[in-house]
């Protein structure tokens, strides 16, 4: 499992659309990255900034933010807190 330090947040990205509303089936290689995901892990924050977050949240996080890492199988993205757009209730 990882451990994020600081202000560091572990999302898991949600699964891109394969197909659309309409039955259409989306290509891998038009798929838009998903900027939704789920809170894995959450660092213990900063001495003047503390953390918002809890595991088990669901976000919206910028489209380009973040550092992708995989960990096994599964991939995983490492945001910074005020990176996070929301959280999806």
């Amino acid at each position: 499992m990882i451990r994020p330090l600081s202000d560091r947040v572990v999302i898991e990205p949600k699964e891109a659309e394969a197909k659309t509303a309409s039955g259409i089936y989306i290509p891998d290689t038009v798929k838009e990255k998903p900027q939704q995901g789920t809170v894995v892990a959450v660092g213990p924050g900063k001495k003047d900034e503390p953390m918002e977050l809890k595991a088990g949240d669901t976000v919206l996080y910028g489209k380009y933010s973040g550092n992708e890492v995989t960990v096994g199988e599964k991939k995983y993205l490492i945001v910074k807190q005020s990176d996070i757009l929301a959280v999806i209730q």
